[in-house]
Protein backbone atom coordinates (compact mmCIF):
# COMPACT_ATOMS: atom_id res chain seq x y z
CA UNK A 1 0.00 0.00 0.00
CA UNK A 2 1.71 3.22 -1.11
CA UNK A 3 -1.53 5.42 -1.88
CA UNK A 4 -2.34 6.62 1.67
CA UNK A 5 -5.19 8.76 2.30
CA UNK A 6 -4.13 12.25 2.16
CA UNK A 7 -3.47 14.20 5.89
CA UNK A 8 -6.77 15.50 7.71
CA UNK A 9 -7.63 18.66 8.25
CA UNK A 10 -6.28 20.13 12.43
CA UNK A 11 -7.03 18.08 15.48
CA UNK A 12 -8.97 15.78 12.67
CA UNK A 13 -5.39 14.78 11.71
CA UNK A 14 -3.95 14.12 15.66
CA UNK A 15 -6.66 11.82 16.48
CA UNK A 16 -7.76 9.42 13.77
CA UNK A 17 -6.86 6.27 13.76
CA UNK A 18 -6.12 5.94 10.00
CA UNK A 19 -2.28 5.85 8.90
CA UNK A 20 -2.35 9.20 6.88
CA UNK A 21 1.30 10.25 6.46
CA UNK A 22 2.02 13.88 5.79
CA UNK A 23 5.12 13.69 3.39
CA UNK A 24 6.70 16.77 2.40
CA UNK A 25 6.85 18.68 -0.59
CA UNK A 26 9.73 16.19 -1.81
CA UNK A 27 7.31 13.22 -0.73
CA UNK A 28 9.30 12.47 2.39
CA UNK A 29 8.80 11.67 5.99
CA UNK A 30 11.15 11.63 8.72
CA UNK A 31 11.99 8.49 10.33
CA UNK A 32 14.08 8.37 13.51
CA UNK A 33 15.46 4.59 14.75
CA UNK A 34 15.50 4.11 18.41
CA UNK A 35 16.62 1.20 20.40
CA UNK A 36 14.02 -0.95 21.27
CA UNK A 37 15.57 -1.55 24.46
CA UNK A 38 17.81 0.90 25.54
CA UNK A 39 15.52 3.92 24.29
CA UNK A 40 18.68 5.54 22.44
CA UNK A 41 18.13 7.09 19.32
CA UNK A 42 20.51 5.95 16.39
CA UNK A 43 19.69 7.96 13.56
CA UNK A 44 17.33 9.81 11.67
CA UNK A 45 16.78 9.12 8.06
CA UNK A 46 13.98 9.20 5.70
CA UNK A 47 11.10 7.49 3.85
CA UNK A 48 9.07 7.97 0.88
CA UNK A 49 5.56 6.05 0.74
CA UNK A 50 7.17 3.16 -1.03
CA UNK A 51 9.35 2.71 2.10
CA UNK A 52 7.54 3.12 4.85
CA UNK A 53 5.24 0.84 2.89
CA UNK A 54 7.92 -1.74 3.05
CA UNK A 55 9.03 -1.32 6.53
CA UNK A 56 5.64 -1.99 7.76
CA UNK A 57 5.45 -5.10 5.21
CA UNK A 58 8.24 -6.99 6.01
CA UNK A 59 9.31 -5.44 9.23
CA UNK A 60 12.92 -4.34 8.12
CA UNK A 61 13.65 -0.67 8.55
CA UNK A 62 13.52 0.52 4.76
CA UNK A 63 14.06 4.32 3.85
CA UNK A 64 14.83 6.41 1.03
CA UNK A 65 18.38 7.73 -0.06
CA UNK A 66 18.09 11.28 -0.47
CA UNK A 67 21.81 10.98 -2.27
CA UNK A 68 20.99 7.79 -4.46
CA UNK A 69 17.77 8.67 -4.84
CA UNK A 70 16.92 5.39 -4.63
CA UNK A 71 14.96 2.58 -1.72
CA UNK A 72 17.43 1.26 0.63
CA UNK A 73 17.34 -1.39 3.36
CA UNK A 74 18.98 -0.43 5.93
CA UNK A 75 22.18 -3.24 6.04
CA UNK A 76 21.29 -5.04 3.14
CA UNK A 77 24.95 -4.11 2.09
CA UNK A 78 26.62 -3.23 5.69
CA UNK A 79 25.19 -6.22 7.52
CA UNK A 80 23.96 -3.35 10.26
CA UNK A 81 20.59 -4.10 10.16
CA UNK A 82 17.59 -2.99 11.86
CA UNK A 83 14.86 -5.24 12.93
CA UNK A 84 11.66 -2.76 13.48
CA UNK A 85 9.48 -4.21 16.83
CA UNK A 86 6.92 -1.23 16.68
CA UNK A 87 6.28 1.79 14.32
CA UNK A 88 4.75 5.18 16.26
CA UNK A 89 3.73 8.23 13.72
CA UNK A 90 4.46 11.65 15.98
CA UNK A 91 0.65 13.54 16.31
CA UNK A 92 0.40 15.41 12.91
CA UNK A 93 1.95 11.89 10.98
CA UNK A 94 4.80 13.94 10.25
CA UNK A 95 7.35 11.88 11.48
CA UNK A 96 7.91 8.09 12.23
CA UNK A 97 9.46 6.43 15.20
CA UNK A 98 11.03 3.10 14.65
CA UNK A 99 11.95 0.70 17.43
CA UNK A 100 14.60 -1.61 16.45
CA UNK A 101 16.58 -4.10 17.68
CA UNK A 102 20.06 -2.94 15.67
CA UNK A 103 22.70 -5.27 14.73
CA UNK A 104 25.82 -3.69 14.43
CA UNK A 105 26.39 -0.25 14.42
CA UNK A 106 23.38 1.96 13.14
CA UNK A 107 25.74 4.99 12.03
CA UNK A 108 27.56 4.72 8.39
CA UNK A 109 30.75 5.41 10.32
CA UNK A 110 30.37 2.27 12.26
CA UNK A 111 29.16 4.08 15.28
CA UNK A 112 26.25 2.39 17.34
CA UNK A 113 24.48 5.79 17.08
CA UNK A 114 24.50 8.62 14.78
CA UNK A 115 24.38 10.96 17.68
CA UNK A 116 28.05 10.65 18.52
CA UNK A 117 28.88 14.22 19.12
CA UNK A 118 28.05 16.87 21.59
CA UNK A 119 27.34 20.66 20.40
CA UNK A 120 27.66 23.30 22.95
CA UNK A 121 29.18 27.17 22.15
CA UNK A 122 32.76 26.24 22.10
CA UNK A 123 32.07 23.44 19.10
CA UNK A 124 31.47 19.87 19.14
CA UNK A 125 33.09 16.92 20.78
CA UNK A 126 32.91 12.86 20.83
CA UNK A 127 30.81 11.75 23.41
CA UNK A 128 32.87 9.19 25.49
CA UNK A 129 36.42 10.97 24.32
CA UNK A 130 38.37 11.77 27.10
CA UNK A 131 36.51 10.25 29.80
CA UNK A 132 37.94 7.52 32.12
CA UNK A 133 36.45 4.41 31.48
Amino acid sequence: MTDYPHPLAGRAQDETHELRPKFDNSGLVAAIAQDAETGEVLMLAWMNAEALARTLETRRATYWSRSRGEIWVKGETSGQTQDVIEIRVDCDQDAVLLKVRQTGGACHTGRESCFYRIADASGLTVAGEGEAG
